[in-house]
């Protein structure tokens, strides 16, 4: 028993940090999970609760600052990253800036609680230009709001926390099983999502050189339409040579006013044109006899086949708020 108690003591803080700093940067990991089994660990004696709290505190700040920097130097680049794995990438951008902002800073200090917007508040306060100074204030009293309810919890239901981790000899273990739950979660969460893309009707596809070759003979009868849903929140971003942008949100207004006797293209940035496929799925319902295909590979497929590119109009990008 006390090599184990030894072996706990050990390396359950460096689980702790593990878990909690993988969630903190974006993986599916139930963090409040491991800092509950932590506070059941430390009511137990296994853990020391000063030093659960530091490495959970270190962990979490350490992530989150990771985000705000690469937010404040991406720009916009890794919110789309993060939004890929959202239920809805096309609103989850401009819904979570726009609620981030009118809800004003004091929303870090409860981001964490709000499934969808705790990942998304740090890159978004870089991005939007928080001070980092504030930000640190705002998101150190945030971890220590998160990571004291959940540990606290742990510690003051510990005997609970013992039924449920009975059988296991060490909190490692636990964590692991934690983990190991997270990722087969996550892993199915990501086959339903294939399953139900699997059902969809098929659109019609048109890889990059066949969409160049077919602009270079008669562009006047392709119309080629940018249907990304982040691409258009910074300046000085490109979209496809002659292309016309066609918000994704707003097909039903925009539908009657494309050309009946014209090839539509659209192309996105998703991953497997998910943005694309939608649009020309709600397009042909509008029974409007329209020819739509989705450009396969979208947009980078067409830059790395180094074809030519333009920069979208300064009126046409979309401002987002800033905090400076």
């Amino acid at each position: 028993m006390e090599y184990v108690a030894n072996a706990v003591a050990q390396h359950g803080y460096h689980l702790l940090f593990a878990i909690v700093f993988l969630e903190a940067i974006g993986f599916p990991v139930p963090a409040a999970l491991g800092l509950l089994i932590a506070g059941g660990a430390a009511a137990r004696g296994t853990l020391a609760p000063a030093t659960c709290l530091a490495f959970a505190l270190l962990a979490m700040l350490s992530g989150d600052t990771l985000m705000y920097l690469l937010g404040r130097y991406t720009g916009w680049w890794l919110l789309g990253m993060l939004c890929r794995i959202s239920l809805n990438p096309e609103a989850c951008i401009l819904e979570s800036a726009d609620s981030f902002y009118k809800r004003g800073r004091v929303l870090l200090v409860v981001a964490k609680f709000l499934p969808g917007i705790n990942t998304m508040a740090p890159p978004l306060s870089g991005s939007m230009g928080m001070p980092a100074t504030q930000f640190l204030g705002l998101d150190f009293i945030a971890a220590m709001l998160y990571a004291g309810a959940w540990f606290g919890s742990g510690y003051l239901f510990s005997g609970f926390l013992t039924a449920i981790a009975r059988g296991y000899s060490a909190f490692g273990d636990v964590v692991g099983v934690v983990v190991a739950a997270g990722v087969v979660l996550w892993i199915g969460y990501r086959v339903r999502l294939w399953r139900a893309a699997k059902k969809l009707r098929p659109v019609r596809m048109m890889n990059a050189s066949d969409l160049a070759g077919e602009l270079a003979e008669s562009a006047a009868k392709v119309v080629v339409l940018d249907v990304r849903s982040h691409g258009y929140y910074e300046k000085g971003t490109t979209r496809i040579h002659g292309s016309a942008r066609l918000e994704p949100n707003a097909i039903g207004d925009l539908a009657p006013g494309l050309p009946k006797d014209k090839k539509i293209v659209l192309y996105c940035t998703c991953a497997r044109e998910a943005t694309s496929a939608r649009v020309a799925r709600a397009l042909e319902d509008q029974g409007l006899g329209l020819t739509v295909s989705v450009l396969e590979g979208g947009f980078r497929a067409w830059k790395k086949a180094g074809l030519p590119v333009e920069a979208v109009p300064e009126h046409e990008v979309v401002p987002l708020p800033k905090f400076a």
